[in-house]
């Protein structure tokens, strides 16, 4: 957590007050003392599969083969290759089903 000076705006930093921490100024006399330990953590939400191909509009022009979907057992699924890792690794394959009930997502 970074903390700012009201009176000049510069950074505070933590030091070892007489009692307790306390954060102070380096350019003025400005002190606050922590009273109580402060601890918070946000996760970010992890986008869909979907999200991270382009939405629903990355699957408008592509073509469909013959896949089994694991979910509806449709026989045939969307696919599109999309090179996700490094230059000399292969491609990734992902699919959607044909099924427009089911229309799940799924990598091979």
């Amino acid at each position: 957590m970074l903390l700012f000076c009201p009176t000049c705006g510069n950074l505070l930093r933590v030091e070892k007050g007489i009692t307790a921490l306390r954060f102070a100024c380096n350019t003025c006399p400005y002190v606050f003392n922590i009273a109580r330990k402060v601890s918070s953590r946000t996760y970010p939400k992890l986008k869909e599969v979907d999200d991270v191909l382009g939405g629903s509009a990355a699957w408008e022009n592509v073509d469909s083969t013959e896949e089994r979907c694991p979910k509806c057992s449709h026989s045939r699924a969307y696919f599109m290759q999309i090179q996700t890792r490094s230059a000399d690794e292969p491609m990734t394959t992902f699919y959607k089903c044909c099924n427009p009930q089911c229309a799940h997502n799924w990598r091979d």
